[in-house]
């Protein structure tokens, strides 16, 4: 799968695709947020984005429903860097956001599954990891919707989650 070119229809809409973030598309991607109650649980978009430039197993790209970005989401790749920090076959999910407004329209649903596609595609990859900080309101029960479980580690005040993909 193409990151720049993985698509999912979402009833009838502009399909979902996974877009690279680009001088054309930052200032919008920075531009959205989550929910009040849901800025606690992910990091804006500009500080992934920054963070993203100084970590070479970062792989992130914008969520867009034909060409606008809706949402935003950001890898660590273990196939980007000679020794990743949890062995060649874990992939982390490190952030995953939709844009307040376009929330509850099967966007999450649809980019979710283009990631763990492309995760799917990556050699040697075993397991796609994330964690979230838990609370009201938590992503908890979207990410155990598409497969993952928690795995009764904790990393620092967040639960790990994790699909297998074997």
């Amino acid at each position: 799968m193409a990151g720049a070119s993985a698509r999912q229809r979402t009833s009838g809409r502009a399909p979902v695709a996974l877009r690279e973030v680009t001088a054309g598309t930052v200032r919008d991607v920075c531009r959205l947020a989550v929910t009040t109650d849901q800025s606690s649980y992910v990091a804006p978009n500009a500080i992934s984005i920054a963070q993203a430039y100084f970590e070479p197993a970062a792989w992130f790209r914008a969520v867009c429903v034909g060409d606008e970005p809706v949402g935003f989401a950001m890898l660590y790749d273990p196939t980007r860097v000679p020794a990743p920090d949890d062995g060649p076959g874990v992939c982390w999910l490190w952030r995953f956001m939709i844009d307040a407004r376009r929330q509850r329209h099967g966007y999450g649903d649809a980019a979710m599954a283009l990631l763990i596609a492309h995760v799917r595609e990556l050699p040697g990859v075993h397991t796609f990891r994330l964690s979230f900080v838990p609370g009201a309101g938590s992503p908890r029960d979207f990410y155990a919707r598409h497969g993952f479980r928690e795995t009764g580690a904790v990393d620092g005040d967040e639960i790990v989650m994790e699909l297998s993909l074997d």
